[in-house]
């Protein structure tokens, strides 16, 4: 499985939902940074299951055990690995299906990629649960991005067809729901209480804002930045549409609204607008970059939906057993950070090994 990552930076993920643990390497970090154990828990919370009402039921540790690239929490220059342990799978729940996809999951298509070999358990490797090594990872990078004067912060932009009407110019990590503004949050959890009750399942929008940026991160075509930030982002399952600053939205507009005007600001070149997203021809031009990722709505609900068995070749109705969110948004909102996190780190370190 290509579970790899990186140019300047090499990010492994290994693992399975149900497997002893998962777990992830990343190769290529400068030594003698000193890394913030407490903020990289209080991050890595931000993602763990079991802890609020619109969350699966499974509750893990999430504690990463280090095994390599720190001494006394400074990286030496080794390759940083770090294994979680799974301690509350519950593989039981789906020996019933093992044979029966799943509507909206990848169980058909790992069954003909790797001819019925592949984990099945809760997913096995294309489950949500390897959002935590990338979420180790990333947090690291945050943490180094952030000595560089880099801010990266995410918010649940929409659930469903509720929009969060707040301004997004400070983080909300600190938040019980990762909303900008506080009734806008109210009516997210409203609206996946009530798919939840009638056994359904919302999908939403997470919009990331990475402030501090330098101008010069990127190349021009496959190696842009946005091919960069998409191709990690696309790494967290149920991610199905990534753009960039006006996006998709950029099409109803004409040049004259979209273009970024340029103005000088204390002696240095700056824009007036920031339609772009912070990227132009694949590389970073110092305004704010703002990325947003489409998550699709849980496919693991309780209505029943058509399936078939494969041993029988038979129609089935399925109604998905075990434990699942019903809505993503609010635990992937930090996976976002840590993707856009690690792309952004990965091309500045491209950057400065290209600079004389």
């Amino acid at each position: 499985m290509s579970s790899v990552y990186g140019e300047n930076l090499r990010l492994s993920i290994f693992g399975q939902s149900h497997s002893p643990a998962v777990g992830m390497t990343l190769d290529g970090l400068p030594a003698g940074n000193k890394i913030d154990m407490d903020e990289l828990k209080r991050f890595l919370a931000r993602r763990a299951p079991g802890q609020n009402a619109w969350s699966t039921a499974r509750r893990e540790k999430d504690e990463p055990e280090f095994i390599s690239g720190l001494v006394n929490d400074t990286l030496c220059g080794a390759p940083l690995t770090a294994v979680i342990r799974n301690t509350d799978a519950n593989s039981g729940d789906y020996e019933a299906i093992s044979e029966t996809p799943r509507p909206g999951h990848a169980d058909y298509t790992a069954q003909i990629r790797y001819s019925g070999f592949q984990d099945k358990r809760g997913g096995g490797h294309f489950s949500g649960r390897l959002t935590l090594p990338l979420c180790v990872a990333g947090g690291v990078c945050l943490q180094l991005l952030k000595a560089e004067g880099i801010t990266v912060m995410a918010r649940a932009k929409s659930i469903g067809d509720v929009l969060d009407t707040g301004s997004f110019d400070r983080p909300v990590a600190e938040k019980a729901f990762p909303a900008a503004d506080d009734a806008s949050g109210e009516r997210m959890r409203a609206a996946i209480f009530q798919a939840a009750r009638e056994g359904d399942s919302l999908g939403g929008v997470v919009e990331c804002v990475a402030l501090g940026v330098p101008a010069g991160l990127g190349d021009p075509m496959f190696d842009g930045m946005e091919n960069r930030i998409a191709r990690a982002v696309f790494a967290i399952p149920a991610v199905k549409g990534v753009e960039f600053g006006e996006g998709f939205a950029a099409a109803r507009l004409r040049g004259s609204q979209n273009n970024d005007g340029y103005e000088i600001r204390e002696g240095r070149v700056g824009l007036k607008s920031n339609h772009a997203g912070g990227i132009l021809g694949g590389i970073t031009d110092g305004m704010p970059v703002v990325v947003r990722a489409a998550f699709k709505p849980t496919p693991s609900i309780a209505k029943e939906q058509m399936s078939v068995d494969m041993n029988t070749m038979q129609p089935v109705l399925l109604s998905v057993p075990g434990r699942h969110d019903p809505c993503v948004v609010p635990r992937a909102v930090p996976c976002v950070e840590a993707a856009v996190a690690i792309a952004l780190y990965d091309a500045l370190l491209a950057r400065r090994r290209e600079k004389p």
